[in-house]
């Protein structure tokens, strides 16, 4: 009995597995086909770029929405819906008739990938024992990583052979395969569906608005007049949306639940952690050009080792996790982002590509540790009926994070290099040394956030002991 009561928990975290991969394979693959797009559809490089900020619009600001509909409706329901939109707006990006159509069909994809992101983690509690926790955690977050790092190779490889529909295609017919498995692997809801009244609905519009704006505010190429109007009137949204939550009778976000220090420090953490993260991503492919020379095949493959290391550290960190507890590996994976950092800004000036490798394995080997044990650690609080909006919320926290250190980052080492007053490798480097003395800064700060949160723990048990 066991034994097949095993079989059926590893059917079952294969379907969240596949149901994880498909929206990062989103967020990457139709990178690649952008010069395609704009040859195609006669277009500019700033239309074709909604293609993939389309995507990213939705995810971010309907991740939140997502879970919380999970939790009313019932997680399976909701996922399966999910998977459902993802692979039909899938074939419709395929078939496609003009960029803008293409565009519509991306942000819907966007929208059941918010539902599959958000689904995926929250069911973990619903399906493996919490000693367990961790591991499955790992896994997730090491198909995650997979689906990431494999989207441009693959994209430029489908493009090679059958043009650009075929990236599309592809995700369409993985949504397919992906919906029956779910189908026949997962259990049934475990929660009764309750009425439409409970659905916070101004909350939803107001928090994805406000979201929507943030990620336009740092994504959108236009003047600084309309960007700095999205920033504040995400801030106004925000301001109206704690409003309407403290006062509505099932609110998308139970603020309080933000007083929990493990809750808010594990999401501050995780925002600052993944800015950091995406800070390689962004940074990474100009220094490796510019400063070291290398062409885009050997860039291309330097820039495959952050994933690649977070991709194979993933299930071991979830192993620690479970044996040695979630603290001590969240301080770990911290430290070593910190000084993956900190290495970052000064190695690669002295050893070139060996420090510059060596760097950003630290820093993504760090990533990997604390992002499967902070999950694991949060998770496991949550209650049955909040697991869906507490696994949207960490997945608010990384997107936040990664759309900000795109951002907030590239334009960090932008003005590194224009400061330095020289010409060619010396500003670049002058660049990334900036760039990394603030991300070293930004480690440090969520290691702080990390240890007010162990000390409140701390705080709290021993006025229970008392």
């Amino acid at each position: 009995m066991p034994t097949e009561s095993h079989h059926k928990a590893s059917w079952q975290l294969a379907a969240l597995a596949v149901v994880m991969l498909l929206p990062s394979l989103g967020t990457s693959i139709a990178n690649v086909a952008l010069p395609t797009l704009k040859l195609e559809f006669a277009a500019s490089s700033q239309d074709v770029q909604w293609v993939v900020i389309a995507y990213l619009l939705a995810v971010t600001s309907l991740v939140v929405a997502a879970g919380r509909l999970g939790d009313l409706w019932g997680r399976k329901r909701m996922l399966l819906a999910g998977v459902g939109i993802f692979t039909l707006a899938s074939a419709g990006s395929a078939l496609a008739p003009s960029l803008w159509a293409l565009v519509v069909a991306r942000g819907l994809q966007g929208a059941g990938a918010a539902l599959m992101m958000a689904l995926a983690v929250a069911m973990v509690g619903d399906l493996v024992p919490k000693e367990l926790t961790g591991r499955a955690m790992g896994l997730l977050g090491t198909v995650s990583a997979v689906g990431t790092a494999l989207g441009p190779s693959l994209g430029g490889l489908l493009i090679a052979l059958s043009g650009w529909p075929s990236v599309f295609a592809v995700m369409a017919l993985a949504g397919v395969g992906a919906l029956l498995l779910a189908t026949w692997t997962l259990p049934g809801n475990l929660l009764v569906i309750r009425q439409w009244l409970s659905l916070d609905l101004p909350g939803i519009v107001l928090l994805a608005l406000s979201l929507g704006a943030f990620s336009l505010a740092t994504t959108l190429d236009a003047n600084m007049s309309v960007r700095a109007a999205l920033a504040v009137g995400s801030v106004l949204g925000l301001i109206a949306f704690v409003a309407v939550e403290a006062q509505a009778a099932s609110p998308l976000i139970q603020l309080h639940l933000l007083r929990d220090a493990e809750l808010s420090s594990g999401l501050l953490a995780l925002g600052l952690v993944s800015a950091i993260l995406m800070a390689t991503l962004v940074v990474g492919p100009f220094y490796l050009s510019d400063a070291l020379g290398l062409g885009p095949v050997a860039t291309g493959l330097v820039m495959t080792v952050g994933p690649g290391i977070v991709a194979l550290v993933g299930v071991p960190a979830g192993q620690l996790v479970d044996r040695l507890g979630s603290q001590a590996v969240t301080f770990t994976g911290l430290s070593g982002v910190v000084l993956g950092s900190g290495l970052m800004s000064w190695l690669p000036g002295h050893f070139g590509l060996g420090g510059y490798v060596g760097s950003l394995a630290l820093i993504t080997m760090g990533y990997a540790l604390f992002q499967v044990a902070n999950n694991a650690a949060i998770m496991g609080k949550a209650s049955a009926d909040r697991r869906g909006v507490t696994s949207a919320l960490l997945a608010l926290a990384r997107n936040l994070g990664l759309v900000t250190g795109a951002s907030a980052m590239g334009a960090l080492f932008a003005l590194g290099s224009r400061v330095a007053g020289n010409l060619g490798a010396d500003a670049v480097e002058a660049g990334l040394q900036v760039t990394f003395t603030v991300a070293a800064s930004l480690g440090g700060l969520a290691l702080a956030a990390a240890w007010w949160s162990h000390r409140s723990q701390n705080l709290v048990r021993s006025s229970q002991n008392l």
